[in-house]
């Protein structure tokens, strides 16, 4: 159970209500994520126009969930991993082998990927005081100074989600079941 209260469209404050109705349109269905930021309209607004401005970004989708879903993993929210593990998988259409190697830290199979793993883990590690070594190796993947940037972009909405979903200990919403993850274990 949420330790903090579950908004539907009724029962939200005013102002976040067409944020949760762009939501549900989104999804088919209102994450516990979504319903829980409802509580604080400011945060549930960064948080659906950060990831709307993140998805302009230079990084293709798969790029964009393997940062998701890496920094997701390494904040243990496994809320998270499932909902990104979902996008990856119908949306950006990952190998599920792949998808899996992502939620568990492993080596990627894909170099791009692989490289922007790394490099968000990287991120993450220094708070963005990456070494010269990790930003070349970064470079040398194919990707410019705009894409590292872009990559800091997404730890920066994935933190938002993660330490709030983590604060509200949502669980995992019913559509996500199958993609469940749990902080070091295996995904399922």
């Amino acid at each position: 159970m949420s330790r903090v209260p579950l908004h539907t469209l009724e029962s939200a404050p005013e102002a976040s209500r067409p944020y949760l109705e762009r939501a549900l349109a989104a999804n088919g269905f209102l994450p516990n994520l979504v319903a829980s930021l409802a509580n604080a309209p400011t945060a549930l607004e960064t948080y659906l126009t950060v990831a709307e401005i993140n998805g302009r970004s230079g990084l293709t989708l798969a790029e964009r969930e393997t940062v998701q879903i890496t920094a997701a993993g390494i904040h243990g929210c496994g809320f998270c991993v499932a909902g990104h593990t979902a996008i990856a998988l119908k949306k950006a259409q990952l190998a599920p082998q792949l998808v899996e190697a992502i939620r568990a830290q492993e080596p990627l199979s894909d170099a791009r990927l692989d490289a922007v793993a790394v490099f968000t883990r990287a991120v993450i590690a220094t708070r963005g005081a990456v070494h010269d070594d990790a930003l070349a190796s970064f470079r040398d993947a194919g990707f410019s100074d705009a894409n590292a940037l872009e990559v800091v972009l997404g730890v920066s909405l994935a933190t938002l989600c993660n330490f709030a979903n983590n604060l509200a200990q949502n669980e995992l919403n019913p559509q996500l079941a199958a993609y469940r993850w749990e902080a070091g274990a295996q995904a399922a």
